[in-house]
């Protein structure tokens, strides 16, 4: 196979015109193809309904999305139209698994971006106005969409979600996750890392060579859109870094480094736009929250075309390990239309940065390890200069679905798979107490939204400095 480049880790196109083309795709199967409302779907609509206040703010967000794109330079035109029209394209979604690629055309196609989020696609810009943070803040909303992500959870997982793995077709700007293109992307990906010491994956290595999969048979083994997407790797392609050595920290997802803060506060502002992290709030006001004040959060960022499982950082034993439901659709306001707009200038050239942001869900994801669902994995250390630490993977819009794999009193060894994220990636943090003195390694990699290399799973993140 040859070498590719390596494709954007993100889900979001930044091409808002194809995001456009795919919501008018979408409408035109409606239109083609009506279907009965789902049932959570119904109960939603009839919630909303019932209540004046909350029908308000959901006719509302949309309403402002269009509103507000006049006051921007964005060639873009927010969809749906209504919440009407919303819950039309959101029943056809229930029916069908995410797409790997929807733009370009033959060698111009990209990886999967918006097409990842395929909800958050419909959901961009209505989240981020003012009602859309109303909306997506209630309680009784983020229930019911938790009901419709388990409705559609419920078909990603069965044979007939398979047809993405292996249909597609170029003239409908869409291919097939297992097309050689696709292979190549996902093969990139894997290549092009940063880790301890060189990359067991080659430039000539294949998806069979780096994947866990049957190439001889149907849909190369799968079973599911799921088992694809939570597919593991040839586990001599991630060794674990000095698995006998305590003072060793591993990666605990493959992942692009998004922040390293140290003296995190009990209790922070978390929803301006600095994004401090706020510990009370990310760890649930759980009882091991103090044991944090003052220690050190380090954050990253899975991506749509990478893997999706997670293991212990630390040779150790669970102490507590639960999942919090959170929002689904919650993005910081700072963070979208809000987002400021930044001139400088330098030898007489004036640079313009900021602006209303697409990627306003990435770069939120400080806010959302206080506010979305996550999963939190309290481990003690073997190593007492480590102790308690915390692994906490965070759900990102529709990737919500946390399964946690191990339970309390479990004893666990660095690399060791902890859970997975269903429907794709996310991010998550670790987290650990004030007065473990830690190294960190990045690799030279991009701290913040903007990096798009990842460090490899199992490989050295930190290291206890002694």
């Amino acid at each position: 196979m040859s070498e590719a480049k390596s494709p954007s880790l993100g889900w979001m196109k930044t091409n808002h015109l194809e995001i456009e083309h795919w919501i008018e795709k979408l409408r035109k199967a409606v239109k083609d193809k009506p279907k009965p409302l789902i049932k959570p779907i119904r109960e939603f609509q009839q919630m909303v309904y019932s209540d004046p206040i909350l029908y308000g703010n959901v006719q509302g967000m949309f309403a402002d999305a269009h509103r507000y794109k006049k006051n921007t330079p964005l060639g873009w035109q927010p969809q749906p139209m209504n919440f009407e029209e919303f819950l039309e394209l959101l029943n056809a979604i229930m029916f069908t698994a995410p797409e790997a690629y929807q733009s370009g055309r033959g060698s111009d196609q990209e990886a999967a971006g918006m097409i990842g989020f395929p909800i958050n696609a419909l959901l961009n810009w209505p989240m981020a106005t003012p009602q859309g943070y109303d909306v997506f803040s209630n309680a009784l909303v983020n229930q019911q969409l938790k009901k419709i992500l388990v409705h559609w959870s419920k078909f990603l997982v069965t044979k007939d979600s398979r047809y993405v793995l292996t249909e597609g077709d170029c003239a409908e700007d869409v291919i097939a996750w297992l097309s050689p293109h696709a292979q190549t992307e996902m093969v990139s990906v894997a290549y092009n890392t940063y880790g301890d010491g060189p990359n067991p994956v080659s430039k000539t290595d294949t998806f069979p060579d780096i994947f866990q999969c049957q190439p001889g048979e149907e849909y190369y083994g799968y079973q599911s859109w799921d088992d694809f997407f939570t597919r593991q790797f040839h586990w001599e392609k991630r060794p674990i870094s000095d698995p006998d050595n305590d003072n060793v920290i591993t990666n605990a997802c493959e992942s692009a480094p998004f922040d390293i803060a140290r003296d995190v506060a009990l209790s922070a502002p978390f929803w301006l736009k600095g994004q401090k992290y706020s510990l009370e709030n990310m760890l649930n006001f759980d009882e091991f929250t103090p044991q944090f004040v003052g220690g050190t959060v380090y954050q990253a960022f899975l991506s749509a075309l990478s893997f999706h499982r997670w293991h212990s950082p630390v040779n150790g034993t669970v102490v507590k390990a639960y999942v919090v439901n959170g929002s689904y659709y919650l993005e910081n306001l700072a963070e979208g239309f809000f987002h400021p707009i930044v001139k400088t200038e330098e030898d007489g050239k004036v640079t313009v940065t900021g602006g209303p942001d697409s990627a306003a869900p990435n770069d939120s994801q400080p806010f959302l390890s206080a506010v979305a669902t996550r999963a939190v994995i309290f481990i003690e250390a073997d190593n007492p200069a480590i102790g308690l630490m915390c692994v906490m993977p965070i759900g990102m819009a529709e990737v919500s679905s946390c399964q946690i794999t191990v339970k309390a009193g479990d004893k666990v060894k660095k690399g060791q798979e902890i859970g997975m994220f269903h429907f794709g990636g996310s991010t998550h943090c670790l987290m650990f107490r004030k007065g473990v003195d830690l190294d960190f390694f990045t690799y030279g990699a991009t701290l913040g939204p903007d990096g798009d290399t990842n460090i490899r799973v199992n490989t050295k993140i930190a290291e206890v400095k002694v």
